[in-house]
Order: structure tokens, then C-alpha cells, then sequence
């Protein structure tokens, strides 16, 4: 399973903004020159040795932004999501990274001109800003609504994590188990019955839901060819969720190197954190500056083509 944290303080820790904008021509003029280790999400760099890998890494983390001129949500809602929107994407990206170690793998790389394995367009898929798209603004914001958040209001980062987890009810293609661990207590009981309840033939579901769309690769369904076994279903991959307060307008110093130990194990998928118009999704850490990814200027709503 994987792990993440959802912050509702704030971060004392200087910040290393790694981004599509900073990394895309390789610029790491910002990035902390030290001897110091460079955690991402529990794989372990050098800061003077290793920057191509960890250029690799962060610019294979999904990245998503304010849009605009999409759909209306909801049919006569908004077509964008500018101002309110920036803790539903960052839930977008943790999500999308639990979906890519899931079904390509933490070592999966997005490598520039290269064909990528079905999967990554499927998860891709799930994502977009479409109102059948699993994981898309569109469906977290209406299910936002069960939880007393209005069409266009800004989440913090539990309502996000409660949505993103009845939403996992609707894809059966990656068939995830997700636990919200409220009160701070994890209990071990009430996960075994989650990762253990049974569910129908993801592949089947995933036809009979999603059928086929125009073009060589399924609509956000299992791959051509792909199966499941009772083996897939006896246990279901986790993803815990931890929404925790680290302090009121900034974070404690006393949580920062447990907070640390976060990114250094092998199943994280980070954390979520921020205030109204300016949340966070952190990966990572290089000595006092945590690394992560914001949500940028708002972007045009384009048709994808894979």
C-alpha cells in the first residue's frame, strides 16, 4: 500500500519549487547545493551527483493546473476553476501518483519522444477534465457537494480525501482500497477488512462501465488483453490517507523529522497541504527545504492527444 499526509498548516521548512516551469530545460539554479541526501517520495539522490535522476523523477510526477474554457460542471456551473480549485488539483496529483505505482511502478519513467505503456494513457484519462473522467474537477467537485462544499468552493485537504476515496468506488480498474485515517489513529483492523472486502472482475466492470471509446486504447479501462484473477482480488492495493493539523498558520518544529521520515519510505505518496488560494503538493526534502509542486497559472482547456 502507500502512504500519504494531509496537512491543514502550514510549511516552516524553505521550499524548493520543482516544477514543469523550473525543470524544463534542466534549471537548477534554485536547487540547494549540498552533500546532504535528496529524498523523493522514498527514493534516495545526491544534490551534486545525481541531478539527471532527480530531473527524471520530478518531471515524471503528474502535474496538474488551473484550466479554463472546460465543460461546465455540473452542466450551468463553472468552466473553471481558478481561485478555488488549487487543493482539488493537488489531491489530483497524490492520487495520480498512487495511480502510477499502482500500474507502472514508483521506478516508472516518463521519458520525452518515447511511446508510453498503455496504463500511463489510461491514468491520464482518469484525470481529465471531463464529467466522465474518474478523477476529473468535475466529479470531485460534484461529490464535494455530499460533503457541505458548494460547486466552486475551496477544499481543505480532509474534504479532498474523502471525496477522492468514495470516487475509488467508480473505478474498479485499478481497484483500490482507500482509508481515511481520522482522529490521528490508524487501526490496523478496520484496513485488513477494507484491502480484504471482495469486489467483481475489475476487467469485467471496467468493460461493462466504460465500454470501448474511438481509437486503439480504452476509455480509463484495463489495457487489450489484460485479465484478472481471484489472486488480484484477495487483497486490494491501500492507499492511507492521514489528514492531520502540524500546527495552527505554520507547522511545529517538534512534527518536522517525522515529517521527514514520511518521504523517506517507500510507499509515500507525499503530502497535501495549504490555505485557501495556495495549497501544496510536497514530495520530497533536501536538508530544510521541502520539495514541491504548485499549482501554477491558470491554463487553456485543450483536446489531448495521445
Amino acid at each position: 500500500g502507500w502512504i500519504s499526509v494531509c496537512d491543514s498548516g502550514l510549511c516552516t521548512m524553505d521550499a524548493a519549487t520543482l516544477t514543469y516551469d523550473t525543470l524544463r530545460f534542466g534549471d537548477f539554479e534554485d536547487f540547494p547545493e549540498t552533500t546532504e541526501p535528496v529524498w523523493i517520495l522514498g527514493t534516495k539522490y545526491s544534490a551534486l551527483t545525481d541531478k539527471d535522476e532527480i530531473f527524471a523523477d520530478v518531471t515524471s510526477r503528474l502535474w496538474f493546473t488551473y484550466r479554463k474554457s472546460f465543460s461546465p460542471i455540473g452542466g450551468t456551473g463553472p468552466t473553471s476553476d481558478n481561485g478555488w480549485g488549487c487543493m482539488l488539483r493537488c489531491g489530483q496529483m497524490i492520487f495520480a501518483q498512487a495511480l502510477i505505482c499502482r500500474h507502472l511502478g514508483r521506478d516508472w519513467r516518463w521519458v520525452n519522444g518515447k511511446q508510453q505503456r498503455d496504463e500511463y494513457y489510461n491514468i491520464l484519462n482518469a484525470f481529465l477534465d471531463k464529467k466522465d473522467s474518474y478523477y476529473s474537477i468535475h466529479q470531485i467537485a460534484q461529490m464535494g457537494v455530499g460533503e457541505g462544499k458548494s460547486i466552486g468552493q475551496w477544499y481543505g485537504p480532509n474534504t479532498a480525501a474523502q471525496v477522492l476515496k468514495k470516487l475509488t468506488f467508480f473505478d474498479n480498474w485499478s481497484s483500490l482500497a482507500v482509508h481515511v485515517a481520522m482522529d490521528n489513529t490508524v487501526i490496523i483492523d478496520d484496513i485488513k477488512m477494507l484491502c480484504k472486502s471482495e469486489s467483481p472482475c475489475a476487467a469485467a466492470a471496467a468493460a461493462a462501465a466504460f465500454p470501448q471509446t474511438d481509437g486503439p486504447r480504452p476509455f480509463n479501462g484495463y489495457p487489450s488483453g489484460a485479465n484478472c484473477s481471484e489472486d488480484t482480488l484477495a487483497w486490494k492495493p491501500l492507499v492511507l490517507l492521514i489528514p492531520l493539523r502540524l500546527g495552527l498558520s505554520e507547522i511545529n518544529e517538534a512534527y518536522i523529522k517525522t515529517l521527514k521520515k514520511c518521504f523517506m519510505m517507500p510507499q509515500s505518496l507525499g503530502v497535501i497541504g495549504g490555505k485557501p488560494n495556495s495549497a501544496h503538493y510536497f514530495i520530497g526534502y533536501v536538508g530544510q527545504s521541502v520539495l514541491k509542486s504548485t499549482v501554477p497559472p491558470i491554463h487553456r482547456e485543450r483536446p489531448c492527444k495521445f
